[in-house]
């Protein structure tokens, strides 16, 4: 490569890094290792629910040395994801990038000291449809994958495109000694219900489950499996809308279910307290049954 070029592609990088510092905060919410925080709102911050280890006394540090308090508006464990008040944070807002793919150059930022920010350049190695996150029942609808090393302390912080914009918020607590990026659509729209109300909502029906081979004539290239309803909770909403103990769960408004994974995935917090279609086969003959979708608690 020319130098030339070399030079302009090595500026370009730095100029990315940049750009997006001023958006980034230092978070202080842990004994130890600090973390990094995304300005994405007037006064508000995005970071890792696993970094904020107290409810009080947190702080932030902004690229121009102000320390300032923080308050917890709300977190969320299931998506890690958690939304902090700074008032007076006063920084240049993030800007989100278009969606990832594969092979595009990315570059990991963090904040991880009062030193400045520290960056690690790589590409998006995987943009995945769908996660479930540890031990909890949340499906994570998409995941990116970099090889940009995250370093301690960046979890908070950035996976940048070329110019600066926010592909998503890095994060080692999704799973177990991996890293992870949330896309930034998907982690405003949880911000956005933690902001409103504190929490995210997600949906349920009541039932215990296991997947099932359908028989030949209930398949399709869409649909293999079902699932097999062993267990009908008492007073759920699956009670109430008529499921029964032998029923195997066809779709959801419409939406094959071939797994617990389709299930969780469909009855997302933006269906909680509405009737939802739920199309089953009871002794071999298909039929509908309206439920209305509980809030999981």
């Amino acid at each position: 490569m020319d130098i030339s070029m070399l030079s302009a592609f090595s500026n370009q990088m730095a100029d990315a890094v940049e750009r997006v510092a001023k958006s980034l905060v230092m978070v202080n919410g842990r004994a130890r290792q600090p973390a990094t925080g995304i300005a994405y709102a007037d006064d508000i911050v995005l970071t890792a629910d696993h970094v904020l280890e107290r409810e009080n006394n947190l702080t932030v540090q902004t690229h121009d040395d102000r320390v300032l308090g923080a308050q917890i508006i709300g977190r969320d464990a299931s998506t890690d994801l958690a939304v902090l008040r700074v008032q007076g944070l006063g920084v240049p807002l993030a800007t989100a990038a278009a969606g990832a793919r594969a092979g595009q150059l990315a570059l990991a930022v963090g904040r991880p000291s009062p030193d400045g920010v520290m960056a690690s350049l790589g590409v998006v190695s995987k943009v995945g449809s769908s996660l479930r996150i540890g031990r909890s029942s949340a499906i994570l609808e998409r995941y990116i994958q970099t090889d940009a090393i995250p370093y301690p302390g960046f979890s908070g912080g950035a996976l940048v495109d070329v110019t600066g914009a926010v592909f998503g918020l890095l994060t080692t607590g999704l799973v177990r000694g991996a890293a992870m990026v949330i896309p930034m659509d998907i982690a405003l729209k949880v911000a956005s219900a933690l902001t409103k109300q504190g929490y995210v909502k997600r949906g349920y029906l009541g039932i215990v489950s296991q997947q099932v081979r359908l028989p030949p004539a209930q398949r399709s290239d869409a649909q293999e499996y079902g699932l097999l309803i062993v267990r009908v909770e008492e007073n759920s909403p699956a009670e109430r809308g008529g499921l029964l103990i032998g029923d195997i769960l066809l779709a959801v408004e419409g939406q094959p279910i071939n797994d617990a994974d389709d299930l969780m995935a469909v009855l997302h917090g933006d269906r909680v307290g509405k009737p939802v279609a739920v199309r089953v086969s009871r002794g071999g003959i298909a039929q509908t049954l309206t439920v209305v979708v509980g809030q999981k608690s």
